[in-house]
């Protein structure tokens, strides 16, 4: 577990010493939670499924620094460490599409075109965004974050079987009271 405890250090590091900007330090939600702590619940709680087909089991270090590291080529100064496998910086790259003008709109658009276990862990970040969430217009709630959260459960579901993200996402995926998701 050493690999996990220098990725968790660095991680933190990244998030709080070289954000790119000082608001992107900590969470939109309360802007006082650190930052960090999004990437490492998306790593936790995915290391935490118990319902992982056998053959993604071997993977399950590489997602979890993947999830561990992949804000911070978005909003941190830092590079990604050298010691990172191949893999998960292929992984990294596939899930970031920040830095473009419409950047959420892109993603929503080109995700489905990257690997299935790259739309598994993109699953665990926009679940993680949905849980605190209250900064979001319902605008962008309903209409951005259901559709696409809900699209990704299935697909996730189509892929790698129930798992416990997937009900999660299910039960938080929901439009909000007043308007309804397209």
């Amino acid at each position: 577990m050493e690999w996990l405890w220098r990725a968790i250090e660095l991680c933190i590091e990244a998030h709080q010493k070289y954000s790119s900007e000082p608001k992107k330090s900590v969470r939109l939600w309360d802007e006082k939670t650190p930052y960090a702590i999004h990437p490492i619940w998306c790593a936790l709680t995915f290391l935490a499924e118990a319902n992982l087909p056998d053959y993604l089991l071997g993977e399950r270090k590489n997602c979890t620094l993947a999830l561990l590291f992949h804000d911070v080529k978005e909003d941190s100064t830092m590079d990604l460490p050298v010691w990172l496998p191949s893999c998960v910086i292929e992984m990294v790259e596939s899930m970031t599409f920040s830095g473009k003008e419409g950047a959420t709109a892109i993603e929503i658009r080109e995700i489905w075109s990257h690997p299935a276990i790259v739309r598994l862990l993109k699953l665990y970040d926009k679940v993680s965004n949905l849980l605190d969430g209250s900064w979001m217009t319902d605008e962008k709630w309903n209409n951005q974050y259901v559709p696409y959260v809900q699209k990704l459960a299935d697909d996730v579901e189509l892929n790698f079987g129930s798992l416990n993200i997937v009900r999660i996402a299910r039960s938080i995926a929901i439009p909000r009271k007043g308007e309804k998701s397209k």
